[in-house]
C-alpha cells in the first residue's frame, strides 16, 4: 500500500488521508499512525482524531509547522499496525418493550422475525472506527448485512441514553437524550460516556466490541 496523502488542515492541523476505501486494512492503518505518533510523542502534537479513513493531527503552530509534522509522520514506523493491542467490550442490551421501539419494522421490513434481528445483532463483529456527532458517539462498523437498512426518512425525537441503534454498516449507542433516524432495536445500561471520570469516552479507536442480551428486569436493575 502507498502511504497517506498529508495535506494541510487550517493553519494549526494536518490530515493524513489513506484514501476513500472504509475498510479494516485502511482503517488499521490510521490506528497505526496513531499509535506510532502516540509513542513518542513530539511537544508540538496538541490532539489526534482518528476517523475511518484518515487520521487528524493538531499541532502547536508556535512551535511546529506543516512542513516539519509532514516529515515527522512520514518518518515514524507503523509496521507494526498488525500487532496493535485491542480491548474487546462486552455490552449488554435489551430488545424488549420500550427498549426497543423500532424493532418490529426493522423486521417486518427486513422480512425476518424480531428474534432474527435479535440474533443477526448479536452475531455482528463490531469495531469502534471514530467518535462524532456529538460527545462519546462511538460509531461502531460490523452490522450483519442482512441487518442493514438505510435511517428512516424523518427522526424521531426523545430516545434515551444507551439507546443501541443501526443505520447501514454502522451501529452506534446513545449518550444523550436525543432524536434519531436511526433504528433503535435495544438498550443499554453501560455508559460509553462519563464525565465524571478521567477517561470520559469507554471506548478506544480500534477496539472492539461484543453485544449480550439481557431482559427488561437486568436493563431496569
Amino acid at each position: 500500500m502507498n502511504g497517506p496523502v498529508f495535506r494541510a488542515a487550517g493553519s494549526d492541523a494536518l490530515l493524513a488521508d489513506f484514501g476513500g476505501e472504509i475498510s479494516e486494512a485502511v482503517f488499521a492503518r490510521v490506528v497505526a499512525l496513531d499509535h506510532a505518533l502516540a509513542a513518542d510523542r513530539p511537544a508540538w502534537l496538541v490532539e489526534t482524531v482518528p476517523a475511518y479513513t484518515s487520521l487528524l493531527i493538531v499541532f502547536d503552530p508556535l512551535t511546529s509547522d506543516h512542513a516539519e509534522v509532514t516529515n515527522h509522520l512520514r518518518a515514524l514506523d507503523t509496521s507494526t499496525a498488525d500487532l496493535l493491542p485491542t480491548t474487546t467490550h462486552v455490552i449488554p442490551v435489551c430488545y424488549e418493550g420500550d427498549a426497543a421501539p423500532d424493532i418490529t419494522q426493522v423486521a417486518a421490513t427486513l422480512g425476518i422475525s424480531p428474534e432474527a434481528v435479535i440474533a443477526a445483532h448479536l452475531a455482528g463483529d463490531y469495531r469502534v472506527f471514530m467518535y462524532g456527532f456529538a460527545p462519546g458517539y462511538a460509531y461502531l462498523g460490523g452490522v450483519p448485512g442482512k441487518l442493514q437498512l438505510p435511517r428512516k426518512a424523518a427522526a424521531v425525537r426523545g430516545h434515551p441514553v444507551g439507546s443501541v441503534m443501526v443505520a447501514g454498516p454502522q451501529c452506534l449507542i446513545t449518550t444523550l437524550e436525543m432524536p434519531t433516524g436511526w433504528w433503535v432495536i435495544g438498550r443499554t445500561p453501560v455508559r460509553v460516556l462519563d464525565v465524571a471520570s478521567e477517561r470520559p469516552f469507554l471506548f478506544e479507536p480500534g477496539d472492539k466490541v461484543r453485544f449480550t442480551r439481557i431482559g427488561l428486569a437486568d436493563l431496569h436493575a
